[in-house]
């Protein structure tokens, strides 16, 4: 195992899922991509890009991301884990599974949470959606 993508998404999961991702590097001297797919830019309807206050805060907003995930490599490269950060936006499932496999990725770390039935109706289940997909190995941890 030389490639571990491990997927965040912010929440209180981050500290339990990156416990996680150093269990498997320490055992296997692995690498840990610690990756976030953050939502696309929302399209506006006869604005082109959009306005130009919405485009800011949407570009802090990817600037925090990425702060949070180069804090989280730091973290790991302080422990003796080579890790790199990478924030990509796009839709989460086809990125996750593009991304680890453009990595070489042999195993996806990711939490799962129930979100409720109206989110899952209307956003889907991410976790689900990966087992069904991905050829990777994966450790879905329950939040």
């Amino acid at each position: 195992m030389k490639n571990i993508f491990l997927a965040l998404d912010f929440e209180e999961s981050s500290n339990l899922l990156t416990d996680y991702a150093v269990q498997f590097a320490n055992s296997f001297g692995a690498k840990v991509w610690v990756v976030h797919i953050a939502a696309p830019d929302p399209d506006f309807v006869g604005y082109g890009v959009g306005p130009q206050y919405i485009r800011d805060k949407r570009a802090e907003e990817l600037r925090e991301e990425h702060r949070f995930l180069q804090k989280v490599a730091k973290g790991l490269m302080e422990k003796g884990i080579e890790a790199e950060a990478l924030l990509i936006q796009g839709p989460t499932v086809p990125m996750i599974l593009e991304e680890a496999e453009k990595l070489n990725s042999d195993i996806i770390i990711t939490g799962s949470h129930d979100h409720g039935f109206l989110h899952n109706a209307m956003y889907g289940h991410t976790s689900k959606k990966l087992i069904n997909k991905t050829k990777i190995p994966l450790l879905i941890v329950p939040i």
